[in-house]
């Protein structure tokens, strides 16, 4: 049993590998990068080694890649919170929204552009998915998840237009105000 184990934790941390590369690649030059020659190149295993970690190749890694983003974000979501609902509570859950969205603007692309056949707001949604649903829905208190989708939508159309510059950087707080004051229940 314990050689099932180590070779169970070989697989694993192959796995891995291959997934920190390709983010590693996607942020430095985006999703276009990913090759499996060049995630064969930067782990150091042929590229049938990769397909038999991921049989759905670019787009399971990209899969893969987006549902750890969001458990990065919903766990990043839950900590701004600290527990609470109302302004603030909605306030800190954008800001930390906006904030990953510009600092890991590939891993971002993955979870919320890309065509990962995500069913993000759906019931029976991944448990990632549905977990980055819910943390955005816990500041807002409880509804049915239509305005949970109307937040969500606007802070995703916030960090579009903040990664063109089509908004003004030092208006983010004023926009943030503007979400609490409208969302907070």
């Amino acid at each position: 049993m314990a050689r099932t184990g180590s070779r169970a934790e070989r697989v694993a941390e192959r796995r891995q590998q291959i997934l920190d590369a390709a983010r590693t690649i996607a942020e430095a030059d985006g999703w276009a990068a990913v090759t499996s020659r060049r995630l064969a190149d930067a782990i150091g295993y042929t590229q049938p080694v990769l397909y038999g970690h991921f049989p759905g190749g670019k787009t399971e890694i990209m899969r893969t890649v987006a549902l750890a983003g969001f458990t990065e974000l919903a766990a990043a979501t839950r900590v701004a919170m600290r527990g609470g609902t109302g302004p603030q509570a909605v306030a800190a859950v954008a800001e930390v929204y906006l904030d990953f969205a510009a600092t890991h603007p590939s891993l971002y692309e993955a979870m919320f552009q890309l065509p990962i056949d995500a069913r993000f707001a759906q019931d029976d949604a991944e448990s990632e998915l549905r977990a980055g649903f819910d943390a955005l829905g816990a500041a807002l208190g409880t509804d049915d998840g239509t305005v949970t989708e109307v937040f969500w939508s606007a802070l995703h159309g916030m960090s579009q237009l903040e990664r063109v510059g089509r908004m003004r950087r030092e208006h983010r707080p004023l926009r943030i105000a503007e979400l609490a004051a409208r969302f907070a229940t």
